[in-house]
């Protein structure tokens, strides 16, 4: 996820609360920054505020549809009279908020949004006998839940996401990391390991295989 707020102390409450549902998440304060980042990296959405300095938000958002950028954008604003709902709408938004607002809801409206596009996303995933629930933070294999942490739950669904293709570790990296990790730490390998040992070794399967030279594969069981 992609955070645009230049509020410091929201855009740091939004980050981290997002890190803790498990998504990897960036902060921008500009509209300039939010820009390139989002041009940058494939973010699942961007939580947009309007009253940035500089490029405001219905500009940055403009400027994303025209250059082809299609991320679902959720507008945040305090401004909520229904011209700027219109203007946030037409611009390209996919969603509009206003403040003070509700972090479950936001949540369930960023979920509603990943679903939807640019591809349909079921709510909840199936692969072989591996079932995730991105909404309640659940996962099973079979009948048996699984304990996972925030960051195994983040990696399975983006092997979830993508079972049966070679993910490499920037990949990896991308989809349940943020831009605050150091690319060239093994932290990939790592949480491989620690996912292998809850999804796998407890029931003799072998899901997640090492493909050389390229990275990591989850098995369409």
């Amino acid at each position: 996820m992609l955070v645009v707020e230049d509020e410091k102390k929201l855009g740091e409450l939004l980050g981290r609360g997002l890190r803790e549902e498990g998504y990897a998440a960036d902060v921008a304060d500009r509209g300039e920054a939010a820009l390139w980042m989002a041009q940058a990296v494939d973010y699942d959405a961007i939580v947009l505020d309007v009253m940035l300095p500089g490029v405001d938000g219905f500009d940055v958002c403009r400027r994303l549809r025209k250059d082809g950028v299609w991320t679902p954008v959720l507008m945040l604003t305090a401004r909520d009279a229904i011209e700027d709902r219109v203007s946030g709408l037409d611009t390209g938004a996919d969603d509009y908020l206003t403040k003070p607002f509700s972090f479950d809801e936001l949540l369930a409206r960023l979920r509603a949004l990943t679903r939807r596009a640019p591809a349909e996303r079921p709510a909840v995933l199936e692969v072989g006998a591996l079932r995730l629930d991105p909404a309640a933070h659940r996962a099973w294999r079979g009948d048996r839940e699984l304990d996972l942490s925030a960051k195994e739950f983040a990696l399975l669904e983006v092997f979830m996401r993508r079972a049966g293709v070679a993910l490499t570790r920037t990949q990896l990296l991308d989809g349940a990391w943020d831009l605050a990790f150091e690319s060239r730490s093994n932290v990939v390998d790592v949480y491989v390991r620690y996912l292998r040992q809850k999804i796998d070794r407890p029931f003799g399967t072998d899901s997640i295989e090492t493909v050389r030279g390229v990275g990591y594969r989850l098995r369409k069981e």
